[in-house]
Order: C-alpha cells, then structure tokens, then sequence
C-alpha cells in the first residue's frame, strides 16, 4: 500500500513511477484505490480506456510499460465527473477491485490510496488480510508529518507486515546557480521513521520533469533525467522491503 495522511504529498506519483520501475523486472499490478481523486490513469496516459469484462471477471488495462491498472476513472462518463459515494458503496467498489478482477498471475500488487486513514484504506486492508508492506509517503514539513504519523499508526492497527516511510520533495535545485534549497525543511521523514520504529525507504528531491511528465502521461521513470535515477533507486528498495530483506 503506498498511502499518505496528508494530500499533495506526491503519493500517487511516487505508486505510478515506483510501480513502472518494478514492471520492468517483475509482473505488477496497479489499484488506483483513490475514489475520488484517481488521477492514475492521467500519469499513465490512459484516462480515455474502459476496463472490459470477460467471463464475469473484470479485466485490468494494460499500459506500454507491462502495467496492469485498474481504477473507478475507467468508469466514469468524463474526467470532470465526481463520485459522490458513501461509506458501504466505497466499501464495495474497493472489493469488487480486489475480489472481482482477473489481475492474473501477478508478483506484486501496489496500491494507491487517498489521504488518511478512512474508508478506503481500511477496505483495502480487510479485504487483502494480509498487506506485506505499506509505503507512507510525507514531505519533510512539520504538518505534513502530523497526518503522517497517523498513517503510520493506521498500519499497525491493521497487521501491515512493515512499514515504511518515503521522504518526498526533500529538496529543490535551483537551475540558476545548483544551490539545494530545503523548502519543506529537511529531514523531518527519516526521524519520523527513526521514532516511530519504521523503515526510512529514502528521500526524493523535488524534480519539475515529474511534474511535467506526470501532466504528459508518462512515467518520470521512463525518462533521461535525475528522476528516473531517483525513482528507480527507491523502488529496488522497496521491492526488497516488500521481500523482507530491506
């Protein structure tokens, strides 16, 4: 589970890149379980695909980087849409995602989730049983920490095997003179990781390709630049954490 306690964190960018990465090597399958924000298939360049049934089973959309996705996007009649569901409607889409799709003979399953420790989360985390790893993703900011230690906490109270924290936008570069500039703070994810007994996975700097690539329908990852370097670096790490061996 890759989740957050706070939005606007870089959550679902770092589900899409990771997830890419991974897809590489291994079979992956990506769960946009943000219901009302799924902005998956946006990063992925396949807002316009519809999921298809076959045998009564629902069927994933592949991507061209060997990635099979599955989110409520798929069925909604336009990207302005909003989904304007309860509790027990959320409960069961998140069901049907997990119990009701023919993901195949997969290695791994990345799911990303919305803010905080609701509905869909815990959804999630019943209807899998057992979740073998959780990534909490946070910047470096003191607010952004308060909802994440809730995250983290969250994990625990449902049986998440490990836990892990990934810092976000840790710095910027300036492209005029190379100086590191702190704008969230720093280091505020390691010690969150460090005191609360979780994995520190990493730091992320804040890299404008991502947003750009993100905006393009394509994975950072699959770039030439300092973020694919980044990400392809994180998700070794975290495909070891999810093995036990990190």
């Amino acid at each position: 589970m890759v989740l957050s306690g706070k939005g606007g964190v870089g959550k679902t960018t770092v589900a899409v890149n990771v997830a890419t990465a991974l897809a590489r090597s291994v079979r992956v399958g990506l769960l946009d379980a943000d219901l009302h924000g799924p902005n998956v298939p946006k990063m992925l360049g396949i807002e316009r695909a519809t999921m298809p049934v076959k045998d009564g089973k629902i069927l994933p959309v592949p991507t061209a980087w060997n990635l099979a996705v599955v989110s409520i996007a798929f069925a909604l009649p336009t990207t302005d849409t909003p989904l304007i569901w309860r509790g027990p409607l959320k409960t069961k889409a998140i069901q049907q995602f997990i119990e009701e799709v023919d993901w195949g003979d997969l290695d791994l399953l990345v799911v990303d989730l919305p803010p905080g420790t609701g509905d869909e989360p815990l959804s999630v985390a019943q209807a899998i049983g057992e979740v073998d790893a959780a990534a909490v993703v946070t910047t470096p900011q003191q607010v952004a920490l308060l909802d994440a230690r809730k995250a983290v906490g969250f994990c625990r109270k449902v049986g998440v095997r490990r836990i892990g924290v990934v810092e976000n936008m840790a710095t910027l570069t300036c492209p005029h003179c190379g100086k590191e500039i702190d704008l969230f703070g720093k280091g505020g994810g390691e010690r969150m990781a460090k005191e609360m007994g979780a994995t520190f996975l990493g730091r992320l700097p804040l890299f404008p390709e991502v947003v750009r690539a993100g905006d393009a329908g394509r994975p950072a990852v699959e770039g030439d630049s300092q973020a694919r370097e980044a990400f392809l670096e994180l998700a070794l790490k975290m495909l070891d954490f999810v093995q036990g061996e990190g």
